[in-house]
């Protein structure tokens, strides 16, 4: 890799929005989407330190993580990729050095390449590049 990947993001997978949801407002974070049509599937947190907070409901993890065990809640820490191909060529490095994938890279619909690799301890570990308009397409159904 020529640039180093920038640690920007965690996702976490939550067995029940509204209850985790609460939690962190009680924390002090600001969570917006109530009325969003995928509130029960995906929030965002206001941050400030520059770092993406967000929750996904276990069946919308597996959309964008075809490896995502059904039926589990956790984070996946999420690192910036340089570009689009870093992210196919990071991937490859660390499933050719033996790491386990568990998401293939793919173009999102959120405009981004997105790949999932897991650490030693099987820690799911994201690779994204920035969202680019141009990659943008229809989000999937809503999960069940």
């Amino acid at each position: 890799m020529t640039e180093r990947p920038v640690f920007d993001q965690v996702n976490l997978v939550v067995a029940d929005m509204a209850a985790s949801v609460e939690f962190y407002r009680r924390l002090g974070l600001r969570i917006g989407g109530d009325d969003d049509p995928w509130a029960a599937h995906h929030r965002s947190a206001d941050t400030d330190g520059g770092v993406d907070l967000d929750f996904d409901s276990r069946s919308f993890a597996q959309v964008w993580s075809q490896g995502w065990p059904e039926g589990r809640s956790g984070a996946v820490l999420s690192f910036r990729m340089p570009d689009r191909a870093s992210v196919d060529r990071t991937y490859a490095e660390l499933t050719g050095a033996g790491y386990a994938g568990q998401q293939e890279p793919y173009d999102a619909f959120w405009g981004a390449r997105f790949a999932i690799v897991s650490d030693p301890d099987g820690n799911p570990v994201g690779l994204m590049s920035e969202s680019d308009p141009e990659w943008r397409s229809a989000p999937p159904p809503l999960p069940d």
